[in-house]
């Protein structure tokens, strides 16, 4: 017997959930079921692993990471490994510049998916990073629900001398060139603070909230393919990834919230062939550097996490032509052990300074299939073609550049900016885009329903369009709002 349901979610990461969420919001009799290809984690479904203890939290991340380093090995070393909870694409064999064909690229395979790891940012876009074709007042209607949804609040950590001091250096460099409304700041983050300790992450299983009694989850069932009818989707063909027994899930709505690589993968496997499925692939290259900052001892603590470290994080806003990246300053009064090694002890906390670049973006930046090479999922395997353009690596010289100024008026630069490997952003987008029209050159329209159909959407970063330096959760969050808000939902039809 077929089984049926009103709302089908395929991915059960930030934007599946939200897809969830809100279609109860909308429609609270309906039936919701979210399949996940990869396993529950945590007790709470969805739950960030950050907020379990340490110990508990390495068990969890080795059930569904790739193989991982002995010991201590800097972030971005090559040949690169997958960090944790999450499986590169491919094996990487240290070759190359590091960015054709984007070795670091990785997925996650969990109840929550990336959102189970993640490191909680939700700056709100700016300038050109904002869909251009969608309304401003809408765009930002959708974002405060996004904002609710994820707890956002720029009260996640207490101050400290370290970010008070961090953040007037900030706000004397930058804040005279910066917009109204978008100046220096405490990064905006994903978490419910804490009184006396460490905020409280979010994951999935914030966004779905209350709700989460409401929607059935199956873990360890792979989409293989959709189900297509003329202008629907009827459902999907779901395989049990521990037993190999397939079944068939009808449903009423279909929305597909993989990432922006395996989104498209399944898009693929379904037969669909849009000119733009797979294309325009836009990662943000990332530039890091590590800072003393110029300020007395503060208690130093270590950490196998290097995020546990951290006791504050500030912003320096995405500003087109001003500052064309995205800032980050990340306050590690630890050992600095993501950074590097090797140093002399320095009783100078520090600061971890990572600006994210917007891509040149270009339909050659792709993801494509092999149909003849099915991956573990039996999936067609995934393969990326990706680089850097000459406007690319112009920026990224401008962002070392301003890094070291930067660096410098914090206290004092402790290694050469690094360009990290093209995927270490872990921020895909435009693989599934939207657009303001059927032109061959997206794939669905601008509240994220795929062209050709009437009830089948797309969500998650990979539908971002634009070339985004910011951390596109928020934004892609905010995009599934306004998705649910087109669907043709049925309250309790499918049961």
């Amino acid at each position: 017997m077929t089984e049926r349901v009103d709302l089908l979610v395929i991915g059960s990461g930030p934007a599946g959930a939200a897809f969830a969420r809100r279609a109860l919001d909308t429609a609270p009799d309906a039936s919701v079921l979210i399949v996940e290809a990869g396993p529950r984690l945590t007790d709470v479904p969805g739950e960030n692993v950050r907020n379990v203890p340490a110990a508990l939290r390495r068990e969890l991340q080795e059930r569904v990471s790739g193989p991982q380093p002995d010991g201590f090995r800097p972030f971005g070393a090559r040949p690169l490994h997958a960090r944790p909870g999450t499986v590169l694409i491919r094996d990487d064999d240290g070759t190359g510049d590091g960015q054709d064909g984007m070795p670091a690229a990785a997925y996650s395979a969990n109840v929550g998916g990336m959102g189970a790891h993640w490191t909680c940012a939700v700056p709100r876009p700016g300038g050109g990073e904002r869909v251009p074709f969608i309304d401003a007042g809408e765009m930002d209607a959708a974002l405060d629900v996004a904002e609710r949804l994820l707890r956002a609040t720029t009260a996640g950590f207490r101050p400290t001398p370290t970010g008070d001091a961090v953040r007037r250096t900030l706000a004397e460099r930058y804040d005279h060139r910066l917009p109204a409304g978008r100046r220096t700041g405490p990064m905006p983050l994903a978490c419910v603070p804490s009184p006396d300790g460490p905020p409280r992450w979010a994951g999935a299983d914030t966004i779905l909230g209350a709700a989460a009694g409401r929607v059935a989850l199956r873990p360890g069932a792979v989409a293989r393919r959709l189900l297509l009818d003329g202008d629907r989707v009827t459902g999907a063909e779901i395989v049990d990834a521990r037993t190999g027994e397939a079944s068939t899930i009808s449903a009423g709505t279909v929305a597909v919230a993989c990432d922006a690589l395996r989104t498209p993968q399944l898009l693929w496997a379904s037969g669909l062939r849009l000119p733009a499925l797979g294309r325009y692939l836009n990662d943000q290259p990332q530039v890091v550097v590590g800072a003393r900052v110029d300020l007395p001892s503060t208690t130093v603590r270590d950490a196998t996490d290097p995020r546990d470290a951290l006791t504050g994080v500030s912003w320096v806003p995405f500003a087109d032509d001003v500052h064309p990246f995205h800032g980050q300053v990340m306050q590690l009064d630890a050992s600095p052990i993501a950074i590097h090694v090797g140093d002399a002890p320095d009783p100078r906390p520090m600061v971890g300074l990572g600006w994210f670049l917007p891509k040149d973006v270009r339909a050659d930046d792709r993801v494509r299939f092999d149909d003849d090479d099915p991956d573990a999922y039996g999936l067609p395997r995934i393969h990326i073609d990706y680089g850097l353009t000459d406007a690319d690596r112009e920026q990224v010289r401008r962002a070392v550049k301003e890094l070291e100024g930067l660096a410098a008026d914090l206290g004092e630069q402790t290694r050469v900016p690094d360009l990290l490997p093209a995927g270490s952003s872990l921020h895909y987008q435009g693989s599934v885009r939207m657009g303001p029209a059927d032109d061959g050159t997206s794939v669905c329209d601008d509240r994220g329903r795929v062209w050709g159909f009437r009830n089948l959407f797309v969500g998650g970063n990979g539908v971002i369009p634009t070339a985004t330096a910011c951390n596109p959760t928020l934004t892609a969050v905010a995009l599934v709002v306004r998705s649910v808000e087109a669907m043709a939902l049925t309250s309790g039809k499918g049961r």
